[in-house]
C-alpha cells in the first residue's frame, strides 16, 4: 500500500477562490486501476506561514510514501513542477492573517537551496500526449509555496517520502467557456492525475 498526501491551499490576499484546494479533492476521487493499493489523504492548508508550521509536521508524521502539493501561481500559464526550494521568503507579502516574516531567509545558516527529491523528468514525461501546458522551473517564489516545500524537503530522509510541489495557473472551476490553450479544470486535473501515477509508481522502485 503507497499512502498518498495530496496538500492544497485555501483562498490568500488577492485569490478568493484557489483551485488548488478544489483540485486536490477531485484528485483524491479518481479511480484508475493505477491508483489501486493506495491509500490518499488530502489537506488544504490555510495560506498562512502559522498554518504550515503548525499542520506539517503532524501530517508527515503518518509517514505518507508520497507528497504531492499544488499551489496557485496568478501570473503563470504553465503547469509548473518545481525543482528546488529556496530559503527565501518574501518581508512585503502578508499571509492571510496579515502576517509578514521579519527576515527574507526560512533559516539563517541554512543552505541557499534545497533540491526536490521527485524524479521531475519522469514526471515531465508523464504530462506528454496531454494538452495542458507543463514545463519544469527553478523559483517556487518567495510566498507560502515555497515555503511549505521548504519546511517538507527538510523533512525527507534518504528517498522518503517522495516530495513534489506543483504551481498551477488560474482556472475556473467548473467553466463552460472554452478555455484558451487547454487552461481548464478537467485537463488540469488529467494532467495531475498524470503526476500522482508518476508519483507512485516512482515510490515503488
Amino acid at each position: 500500500m503507497v499512502r498518498v498526501l495530496l496538500v492544497g491551499f485555501g483562498p490568500f490576499p488577492g485569490a478568493p477562490v484557489n483551485p488548488s484546494a478544489a483540485l486536490v479533492k477531485a484528485l483524491a476521487r479518481r479511480r484508475r486501476p493505477a491508483l489501486a493499493l493506495t491509500q490518499c489523504a488530502i489537506h488544504i492548508l490555510a495560506t498562512s506561514y502559522a498554518a504550515v508550521d503548525r499542520d506539517l509536521p503532524g501530517l508527515l508524521r503518518q509517514n505518507p510514501d508520497v507528497v504531492l502539493m499544488f499551489g496557485l501561481a496568478g501570473r503563470r500559464r504553465h503547469l509548473c513542477i518545481e525543482t528546488r526550494a529556496r530559503n527565501a521568503q518574501s518581508v512585503l507579502f502578508p499571509d492571510i492573517g496579515g502576517y509578514r516574516p521579519q527576515r527574507n531567509v526560512i533559516s539563517r545558516g541554512g543552505p541557499a537551496a534545497v533540491r526536490g527529491n521527485a524524479p521531475v523528468a519522469d514526471l515531465l514525461g508523464a504530462l506528454r500526449g496531454h494538452c495542458f501546458p507543463a514545463r519544469l522551473s527553478r523559483d517556487a517564489g518567495r510566498y507560502l509555496c515555497n515555503y511549505v516545500y521548504w519546511r517538507c524537503l527538510r523533512h525527507v530522509t534518504g528517498r522518503r517520502p517522495l516530495v513534489q510541489f506543483v504551481h498551477i495557473p488560474p482556472v475556473k472551476i467548473g467553466s463552460q467557456r472554452k478555455p484558451r490553450r487547454g487552461l481548464s479544470f478537467q485537463s488540469l486535473l488529467a494532467a495531475s492525475e498524470a503526476l500522482l501515477i508518476a508519483m507512485i509508481a516512482a515510490s515503488r522502485r
